[in-house]
């Protein structure tokens, strides 16, 4: 943990640099963050430094979820002390919703904000999008610190797909790649016309799925300018797919990707879902509510798909991004894409929700369920990219699914205790559960959160957290068995 904060510290002072550039007047603010959380950071290496450095299973649940915690408590720093966010209950909260990259945000005049802050902001949900333990997995060997359990307990999705042998490796190409690709949208989103600023801070936002916008209107800024939300479409695909398949077609196995069976549903969903709201947007919907305060540039039936696309990937890929309110479309389309809150994208990407492989698994068993019924003497295994799923897996999976949606249940139901109409519970208790950003009625995706209650700020802190490592890794931690000594 002291190593995670002294990275952290290094991510600020980045932040502190930028922020000196542009001369907003938070450098020293930002710098002294960075100071103190490095400090504390060499604080507790040295303090452990005896300590035997050996990562079981237990200790790698409670590193995931504690070293989450403790980056967003230093997270804060920045907020704080340049007064931006000047409540700890704001400051956490816009801190948690950075690193689980669930985008939504307490900030009214986004605009307004230091360069430098916003920066930071950014940076938060990119280092959390590819998981601060898997960063982590590949300087922990320097310490003589194995990181298998870690990636176990952090890799997003059911599966940890190892792309070789030794994890540290794995950590080193995903990082390449997630890397790689925010350069390479930074450079695109520059040349369709966004400033370099702007362009930095929404490829983060993008690859991290994050959804934090630089704009008070988010995404909607550019409703006049196609070729940017296109960029981001692409990109935002890309980051909810499983990063895997992207080393696959670097290295040329092309048909690799295309067999894989998540991918094709994936893909599918968003193509099948696009055209369904692109109908009903531009048939039934207004479709000059679209772009308000913008023309049309390329006619009705173009205004209408692109937004529908760009909606339909961004709450997939829970990445929370805003070309227009999709609350405002039609009732049908509201519940529609509430329903979208629980999909998820695929499993070893930086997206949220359920995941789609799981998706997959748990009908794939419902309906065979119906065969065993009827044969109950055949030995009828689930199977997933031609192999066989072992049983164990697929109770893990239903296990999972009970356990969100309990967890949705209760998160609405406090939500609703604590003052929220309904639509307002359930949305976001599935967006913060989801990782999504955006949610329903007074959290709908042109407001934000900064009208929730200080209680529910908290709450919807924890759901995020949950929802961000998988559940399990959070929850174990609060049964009285994980803490008995074996």
């Amino acid at each position: 943990m002291g190593l995670l904060l002294l990275c952290n510290g290094g991510f600020m002072l980045l932040a502190a640099v930028v922020s000196g550039i542009y001369q907003d007047g938070a450098t020293l603010s930002i710098a002294l963050a960075s100071i103190t959380t490095m400090f504390v950071g060499v604080f507790m290496m040295y303090y452990t430094r005896g300590h035997k450095k050996e990562v079981k299973q237990k200790e790698g649940y409670i590193i995931v979820t504690f070293g989450w915690i403790v980056m967003s408590i230093s997270g804060m720093l920045p907020y704080l002390f340049s007064g931006a966010l000047p409540t700890i209950t704001n400051a956490f909260f816009e801190t948690i919703s950075g690193y689980t990259t669930t985008g939504a945000s307490i900030m009214d005049d986004i605009e307004a904000m230091p360069e430098g802050i916003l920066f930071w902001r950014s940076l938060t949900h990119w280092i959390g999008g590819m998981g601060i333990i898997v960063l982590a997995i590949a300087i922990l060997p320097l310490l003589g610190i194995g990181g298998m359990q870690l990636f176990s307990a952090e890799a997003p999705g059911p599966t940890g797909d190892k792309l070789h042998p030794r994890i540290t490796d794995t950590a080193k190409r995903l990082w390449l790649i997630y890397f790689g690709y925010t350069v390479a949208e930074t450079i695109l989103l520059q040349a369709a016309g966004m400033s370099f600023f702007d362009a930095i801070n929404h490829a983060m936002a993008t690859l991290s799925t994050g959804g934090f916008s630089t704009k008070n209107a988010s995404v909607a800024f550019y409703n006049d300018q196609p070729m940017i939300q296109y960029i981001i479409i692409f990109f935002m695909f890309l980051a909810g797919s499983n990063f895997v398949l992207s080393y696959f077609a670097f290295k040329g196995k092309v048909q690799k990707v295309l067999q894989d069976e998540e991918f094709k549903y994936y893909a599918g969903f968003i193509i099948v879902f696009t055209m369904i709201v692109a109908l009903v947007v531009y048939f039934q919907a207004n479709i000059t509510e679209l772009t308000p305060g913008y023309p049309m540039v390329l006619g009705k039936a173009e205004s209408a798909f692109r937004h529908s696309l760009f909606q339909i990937i961004s709450v997939i890929t829970t990445t929370g991004f805003v070309s227009a309110d999709f609350t405002q479309w039609t009732p049908f389309l509201t519940v529609f894409f509430f329903g979208l809150f629980f999909l998820g994208g695929s499993a070893g990407s930086t997206a949220g929700g359920i995941k789609v492989m799981r998706h997959l698994l748990i009908i794939k068993n419902g309906v065979l369920e119906f065969k065993r019924t009827l044969h109950t003497n055949a030995i009828i295994p689930v199977r997933y990219n031609n192999k066989t799923v072992k049983e164990k897996i697929v109770y893990n999976i239903i296990g999972f699914f009970v356990l969100y949606m309990l967890l949705f249940i209760i998160g609405a139901l406090v939500l609703g205790f604590l003052g929220l109409d309904f639509e307002s519970a359930i949305g976001g208790a599935a967006s913060s559960l989801g990782n999504v950003g955006p949610a329903l009625g007074s959290l709908n995706p042109v407001s934000n959160f900064n009208n929730l209650p200080d209680l529910a700020k908290w709450w919807c802190g924890f759901l995020m957290l949950a929802g961000r490592l998988e559940l399990f890794t959070v929850l174990i931690l609060l049964t009285p068995y994980f803490w008995k000594r074996t």
